[in-house]
């Protein structure tokens, strides 16, 4: 069997990919799952305000609001979890 020259290869087109700053990539995302920032500001205010109760003095209200700070980072965990996989379920799509 002779063997002749291999096949020309076909040019593979390059992807070409965009350079976004912070800016942009931060809207992007927060387009793609809007609950994310939602709830990550949700618990810097309870956060916030179980700290300023905590110095006034009111433990009990100190407390609770510890409390809803750890319900609303659980919030941000499954929003960012389910983002997660809604993009990967696009993505297969």
């Amino acid at each position: 069997m002779a063997a002749g020259p291999p096949p020309p290869l076909e040019p593979v087109p390059v992807p070409v990919y965009r350079d976004e700053g912070f800016k942009e990539k931060f809207l992007r995302k927060t387009r793609e799952n809007p609950l994310v920032p939602l709830g990550c500001l949700c618990t810097l205010g309870v956060l916030t305000y179980g700290l300023i109760s905590f110095k006034r003095g009111n433990t009990r209200h100190s407390q609770l609001m510890m409390r809803a700070r750890v319900a609303a980072q659980g919030f941000t965990l499954a929003a960012l979890l389910g983002g997660m996989v809604l993009t990967a379920m696009k993505a297969r799509s």
